[in-house]
């Protein structure tokens, strides 16, 4: 951080800032009241996944339609909870992308014309820069820079936390996301969706190592990740065993399949962070919310002496908190956002 920076959190600093976050990426219609970047003062989140379980996934049209009626609702009982008005509100943060567009748009439009009526500063949100920001909520100790690993349904990122709003992506996916890639195991399986927290369920109640699946690398990336190999691996098993009438485990196909994924976030992850220098590791997203991979990353950063962050479960999914704790960033860092600000659902970290 500046000097100039520095000064700025400072001034802020005598004055508190509370910032009206919204998220609306997805599935989850959500508003947060956030003081001072690191304070939750409420934390309200509507999720669409009993809506679109019927479904198997997430329907983009049916998730724009439920946050254009459910917006309003939560926006006012965010601020409810929080007891403030919009007269105590210092800027509204929120999710510009990446993310659905339809979905992205209920959000955007609705802070863009809240901040227009009640004369707030707007700030537009990367929706990653907010996963990794749920981070600071709960370890007000943690400041950059470190290395965190972002992964769930839409993203697998490797990146180096420079700065506040300050990154650099060092490994990514090249093709499945590791959410992604539970969520069809999971259905192939027979669990349905979402299928990752079905997966880490059942797989304590299996063998892990019942199953042989791939660990995938990237010749020439040695941070980049790839998860299509163990996701067709997973499927031809459970396919062949169903043409042959084989009888089959689920739980030790589950177990077997989430080893595979975690051996090689778990590999990936720790050894950017001693490449790179630091005794700081912190991991995000929905998939951060898994069980098992919490714990190995427990067990394997202890070994190696390197301090360990992960946001709650709750903070781990879609939430508006961690959007309004990015937005007091950039908000201190003199960042603005115009009413051209627009839904951008492959914004670039």
């Amino acid at each position: 951080m500046t000097g100039w920076e520095m000064e700025k959190l400072e001034q802020h600093k005598e004055k508190d800032v509370l910032i009206l976050g919204i998220e609306t990426s997805c599935d989850e219609t959500a508003a947060s009241v956030v003081k001072n970047g690191r304070k939750v003062l409420s934390n309200v989140i509507f999720t669409q996944i009993a809506l679109h379980t019927r479904y198997g996934g997430v329907v983009p049209e049916i998730a724009s339609r439920k946050h254009i009626e459910k917006i309003n609702q939560v926006i006012e009982e965010a601020l409810v909870q929080a007891d403030v008005t919009l007269g105590d509100i210092t800027a509204i943060a929120v999710t510009y992308g990446p993310g659905l567009v339809g979905a992205l748009l209920v959000g955007v439009a609705e802070a863009k014309a809240i901040s227009f009526a009640a004369g707030i500063p707007l700030v537009g949100v990367h929706h990653i820069s907010g996963h990794i920001s749920a981070n600071y909520i709960e370890h007000e100790e943690l400041e950059p820079p470190f290395v965190c690993l972002v992964a769930s349904g839409g993203h697998s990122h490797l990146v180096v936390v420079k700065d506040y709003g300050e990154y650099e992506i060092i490994g990514r996916t090249r093709d499945d996301a590791a959410g992604e890639a539970f969520d069809k195991v999971a259905r192939a399986i027979g669990l349905g969706y979402p299928g990752g927290p079905k997966i880490d369920k059942l797989s304590r109640e299996g063998n892990p190592e019942a199953i042989t699946f791939p660990r995938a690398r990237v010749a020439e990336s040695e941070y980049d990740f790839s998860f299509s190999g163990v996701k067709s691996a997973g499927l031809n098993y459970l396919n062949a065993c169903r043409m042959k009438g084989e009888h089959f485990s689920q739980a030790d196909v589950a177990a077997s399949f989430q080893k595979a994924v975690i051996d090689v976030l778990v590999e990936h992850s720790l050894h950017a962070v001693k490449a790179y220098g630091y005794d700081k590791f912190a991991i995000a997203g929905g998939v951060a919310s898994n069980a098992s991979l919490r714990e190995a990353f427990e067990r394997e950063c202890g070994k190696r002496r390197i301090m360990f962050y992960r946001p709650s479960p709750l903070l781990c999914t879609d939430n508006a908190a961690m959007i309004g704790t990015a937005g007091y960033y950039e908000y201190i860092r003199g960042v603005r956002s115009g009413y051209d600000l627009n839904a951008v659902p492959n914004l670039k970290l």
